[in-house]
């Protein structure tokens, strides 16, 4: 019996030794957090640019200006978020204070705030209002609190510091969780400062200890995102277009960045050898001006503009960062609005069919020849699973059989993030006429990018992976049809 029972034991451990799963690919030495991984699924997020410019018809405010003037007696932030949820975007991101100074919420530090608006008799508080409304439709809260304050007495002077790191504090305990803060490049200038009336410059490189300043937030709120030109989490794409760079790495090297004063170029393209992953955010805005201006209510950016913006921002692996700025009743503009609901409808139209979805892929190389990392994998709608080379390779193709002839003119490549970024060059090709014709070429992936086509028809399509940092990882391939509002 006992022979017997070792024999079977033995086939068991072997059994289980064969079926046991390869673990997966090593990942890169610098990846993302899970927050910032959990940020890029998002693509789509928002930004509210809201204060007393809105009343002044400025961009900037010099810091001069009376609460009294702040009055949005049909301030509805509930609107803000429905608008923002039916758009598609994941986060909306407030102004608690622009450089005027002026604070959104009753700050303890400061007589400068709506407290001592007419506004709800000086007993409202716009974020509180607008943090409950995020929640309440499901999106994530963002606050916005510039590190210039053109009202402020002490400004420029140490003691400044104590009191922006008072309002930091206020923001991110009273508030619940806050998911990004995001700090302004723009310091130091002509400004009120307590009556002054005069110019303040500031060391940007020290005068805010920005290791220190992040490392107060990250305490008050460890699983918060720091957006600045520097990042450490989020970085500017380098423009106020919404426009990342054709090519765009997830990564910098800090000592290459300065809040305020980091080369837009470097920016906009990231850096391949960069030793921190930092994701590139596309702030632009739906009109001209950050702030409401009601001469620009026919300047609207139109359903084609939109769409750029959305192809070379979520396109070029970055996230976009849609700025709508209330009206001085407190409302998004119903031309916003309209706006916002042709944008979602055309990218859903555009985006809901994957034609390749299913089809049977072959692959110039498998690691391992396992399942794990089978090339079937780029097109099971799933990007957690994906496809993975032999070790040492840092070229390979991936061919997709249509079965039969598709029309299409979008193409969408993922790579999965969490072991790295690694695609430096691609090519996707087509056959036609029994030779593979080159259809479009690029150089970064990373969590997602996307190819705007020629209409093209074919049954045969393939990814040839022409230079990878490491082995290259693709989760996802897949090709689409666009609205024909697209062109409209």
């Amino acid at each position: 019996m006992l022979k017997y029972y070792l024999i079977f034991t033995l086939i068991f451990l072997l059994q289980s030794c064969a079926s046991k799963e390869p673990a997966d690919i090593i990942p890169d030495q610098v990846i993302p957090s899970q927050q910032q991984i959990a940020y890029q699924k998002m693509e789509m997020i928002g930004f509210v640019h809201f204060t007393v410019n809105t009343y002044t018809d400025k961009e900037w405010g010099y810091g001069d200006e009376s609460p009294s003037i702040f009055n949005p007696v049909k301030l509805d932030a509930s609107q803000w978020a429905k608008a923002a949820k039916v758009a598609g975007l994941k986060q909306l991101i407030l102004t608690a204070k622009h450089h005027d100074g002026f604070c959104l919420w009753p700050s303890a530090y400061t007589e400068h705030s709506v407290k001592n608006s007419p506004w709800k008799e000086g007993k409202g508080d716009v974020v509180r209002e607008f943090v409950d409304a995020c929640r309440i439709n499901g999106l994530k809260a963002g606050l916005y609190l510039s590190p210039w304050d053109r009202n402020h007495a002490s400004y420029g002077r140490k003691e400044y510091i104590n009191y922006y790191r008072n309002q930091l504090r206020e923001l991110l305990t009273n508030y619940g969780t806050i998911s990004e803060i995001w700090f302004d490049g723009a310091n130091g200038g002509d400004g009120y400062y307590g009556g002054a009336n005069e110019e303040r410059r500031i060391d940007r490189k020290t005068y805010y200890n920005w290791p220190e300043t992040w490392s107060f937030v990250k305490d008050l709120q460890p699983d918060i995102l720091i957006f600045s030109d520097a990042g450490p989490d989020i970085r500017w794409i380098g423009n106020e277009n919404g426009f990342a760079g054709e090519t765009n790495w997830s990564k910098l090297d800090p000592q290459k960045v300065t809040v305020g004063g980091a080369d837009t170029g470097y920016l906009n393209r990231g850096d391949s050898l960069g030793s921190k992953w930092v994701v590139g955010e596309c702030d632009v805005s739906i009109r001209p001006g950050w702030f409401y201006h009601q001469h620009e209510d026919s300047m609207v950016k139109s359903l084609k503009q939109l769409l750029e913006i959305y192809y070379k921002s979520v396109g070029r692996n970055g996230v976009m960062l849609l700025n709508i700025p209330p009206t001085p009743e407190g409302l998004f503009h119903e031309n916003d609005i309209k706006a916002l609901k042709n944008l979602r409808q055309v990218l859903d139209e555009t985006f809901t069919t994957n034609l390749a979805s299913g089809k049977e892929v072959t692959a110039s190389n498998t690691r391992l020849n396992h399942s794990k990392f089978a090339a079937q994998n780029i097109v099971d709608d799933s990007t957690e699973s994906y496809w993975a080379p032999d070790d040492g390779i840092t070229n390979a193709s991936l061919e997709i059989d249509l079965g039969e002839p598709q029309v299409f003119d979008r193409i969408v490549l993922q790579e999965p993030i969490r072991f790295g970024q690694r695609v430096a060059a691609f090519s996707i090709q087509i056959m036609q006429n029994d030779k593979w014709v080159n259809l479009a070429r690029g150089t970064t992936i990373g969590y997602k990018r996307i190819m705007r086509t020629p209409v093209t028809k074919t049954s045969k399509i393939r990814l040839f992976i022409e230079k990878s940092m490491n082995i290259p990882a693709i989760s996802n391939f897949a090709i689409y049809k666009a609205s024909p509002k697209e062109n409209l």
